[in-house]
C-alpha cells in the first residue's frame, strides 16, 4: 500500500511526515537520521516524559506564563499518553543524539498535536508544550522520574514478594538438614532455614541499598534548562514544578540543589545502578545455588526438585531443566553488562551536558524490569514450588567425612583428619569410623555428631 504523507516545516525546512503521525517535523528527521537498531525508547520512558510536559505546564499556568486554555489543553494530551494511549507515536530509536532533544521534541510534537486538536486552535511544540524547559533539563529529569515510577511501583515489590516466600520457605523447612558446601566441596552441615536465610538477607540488602540510592535519583533536574542555569525559566518554576510532579505521581520529588550535577553528570543513576547490579549479583546466586541443588536426578546433588514446568529436550525423551533459574541467571548477567554500559555513558558528561542520555534512559529501565520479573519467578516458579528429596539429603549427610570436624576439641585435628580420609575412602558412615578409631563411645560420638547439634554452631561439649 502506498503511504500518504503530509508536508511539515521546522527551522531546517520542510520534511514528509506520514499523514496519520501526531508528530512533526523534528521527529521525522530524527527517524531518518537514526536507523541504529529495532530500540526505541522504553514506553515508560515515554510516559515519564508526559509527565513533565504535564507538570510544567500546570506550573506554568500556575505563575501566569501560559494561558489556561492551552495549559489545560496540554495537560489532558500529556494524559493520555501517560495512560498509555499514542506511544506508537513515538519511534526514535534510542541511539539518536546523545541529549535526548529528539525524543523531547517527539513528546512536544505529539503533545502539541494532541492539545490543538481538543483546543480548535494552534499549540506551539517549542513555545507552549517546551515553555521554560531545555531537553537538557527534560530529558534527565524524564530518566528520573521513569526510573523512581518503576522501582517503587514494580522493583520493590517484587524483592518484597521474593523476600516473603523466602520466609516462608524458611519455616516450611525450618527442621530439615543438609550437607553444607564450600568450594562445592562437603561440608559442615546447615540448615534449609539457614541456607534460604542467607539468600533472604542477600535481598533485603539490595532491596535497602536500592531505596538508599533512590533518594538522590528522586531530586530532579528540571529548572536547570540548557545549562544548568536556568535561563528561560521563571526562578520560582523548578520547586513548583516538583511539587505539581509529586502530587501526580505521588512520590517525594524534589527540586535539586544543584543544576549542574544533574545536568553534566548522571551521578545518581550511574549509583543506582551499581545498586541494581547488586541485586542481579544476588539473584544470580541464588538461581545458581537452585540449579546445582537439583541437579540430577540421579547423578547430580538432587538435594530438591523443582516444579516441572515444560520438556527439557527436543532429543532426550523426560528430561526436564531448570528453566526458571536459567531465566533468572541470564536476566542478571544482562543487568550486569546494562550497568557497564551505564557507568562508561555515565562518564560522558563533556562540562555541562552529559551526551548518551538516551542508552542509560534503556538500560537502566531495562534493568529494573529484568530484575522485578526474575524475582517474581524465582519466588513463584522455583522457591515456593521445589520440593525435599530427603533420602538423599540423609545419605550425604550419614557418609560425610567433613563431620569429624566437631571431634577436632575432643580428639585433635590430626586424629580427626585421620578419621575422615578412612570413611571417605572406605565409603562408611563417619560414626563408624570414629568409634573403631577412639576411645568415645557410641552414644557419645552420636551426640558429637548429630547434624542437627552442629547446625548450632559452637565448641562441642
Amino acid at each position: 500500500m502506498t503511504q500518504q504523507y503530509r508536508i511539515e516545516k521546522d527551522s531546517m525546512g520542510e520534511v514528509k511526515v506520514p499523514a496519520d503521525a501526531l508528530y512533526q517535523a523534528q521527529t521525522q528527521r530524527a527517524v531518518d537520521n537514526f536507523a541504529f537498531s529495532n530500540h526505541t525508547m522504553p514506553n515508560n520512558f515515554i510516559q515519564a516524559l508526559a509527565y513533565v510536559k504535564q507538570a510544567a505546564a500546570a506550573t506554568n499556568a500556575d505563575l501566569g506564563l501560559l494561558e489556561g486554555d492551552i495549559a489545560g489543553a496540554i495537560i489532558d494530551a500529556s494524559q493520555e499518553i501517560i495512560e498509555g494511549k499514542h506511544l506508537e507515536h513515538f519511534p526514535i530509536d534510542v541511539y539518536q543524539t546523545g541529549s535526548g532533544t529528539s525524543s523531547n521534541m517527539n513528546a512536544n510534537e505529539v503533545i502539541a498535536t494532541l492539545a490543538s486538536s481538543q483546543l480548535g486552535g494552534t499549540v506551539s511544540p517549542n513555545d507552549h508544550v517546551n515553555m521554560g524547559q531545555s531537553s537538557n533539563d527534560v530529558v534527565p529529569t524524564a530518566i528520573q522520574v521513569s526510573v523512581a515510577l518503576s522501582i517503587e511501583n514494580q522493583l520493590l515489590p517484587a524483592l518484597t514478594h521474593l523476600s516473603h516466600v523466602l520466609e516462608a520457605k524458611k519455616s516450611e523447612l525450618a527442621e530439615v538438614v543438609k550437607t553444607g558446601r564450600t568450594h562445592l566441596m562437603d561440608a559442615m552441615p546447615i540448615t534449609f532455614a539457614q541456607e534460604l536465610g542467607g539468600w533472604q538477607f542477600q535481598i533485603e540488602h539490595a532491596k535497602h541499598g536500592i531505596e538508599h540510592s533512590l533518594q538522590s535519583v528522586k531530586a530532579l533536574a528540571q529548572g536547570g534548562t540548557a545549562v544548568g542555569t536556568g535561563i528561560n525559566a521563571d526562578p520560582r518554576f523548578a520547586a513548583k514544578f516538583a511539587d505539581s510532579l509529586a502530587q501526580t505521581t505521588k512520590l517525594n520529588f524534589t527540586a535539586s540543589d544543584n543544576f549542574f550535577f544533574n545536568l553534566s553528570s548522571q551521578d545518581a543513576i550511574v549509583a543506582l545502578s551499581g545498586q541494581l547490579k547488586t541485586a542481579a549479583v544476588a539473584i544470580m546466586k541464588i538461581a545458581n545455588d537452585l540449579r546445582w541443588m537439583n541437579s540430577g536426578p540421579l547423578a547430580g546433588l538432587g538435594e530438591i526438585e523443582l516444579q516441572a514446568l515444560q520438556p527439557g529436550s527436543s532429543i532426550m525423551p523426560g528430561k526436564v531443566n531448570p528453566v526458571i533459574p536459567e531465566a533468572a541467571a541470564m536476566a542478571a548477567a544482562q543487568v550486569i553488562g546494562n550497568d557497564t554500559t551505564i557507568t562508561v555513558a555515565g562518564q560522558s558528561g563533556n562540562f555541562q551536558l552529559n551526551v548518551m542520555l538516551p542508552v542509560i534512559a534503556h538500560n537502566v529501565l531495562e534493568s529494573i524490569e529484568l530484575l522485578a520479573n526474575s524475582s517474581t519467578a524465582l519466588a513463584d516458579k522455583a522457591i515456593s514450588t521445589f520440593t525435599v528429596r530427603q533420602d538423599n539429603l540423609d545419605l550425604a549427610l550419614s557418609k560425610n567425612p567433613i563431620l569429624v570436624t566437631a571431634l577436632n576439641p575432643v580428639i585433635g585435628y590430626l586424629k580427626a583428619a585421620d578419621i575422615a580420609k578412612k570413611a571417605y575412602k572406605e565409603g562408611l558412615p563417619i560414626l563408624e569410623v570414629a568409634e573403631q578409631e577412639t576411645d568415645l563411645s557410641r552414644e557419645e560420638l552420636a551426640r558429637l555428631l548429630d547434624p542437627k547439634k552442629l547446625t548450632l554452631g559452637g565448641i562441642a561439649d
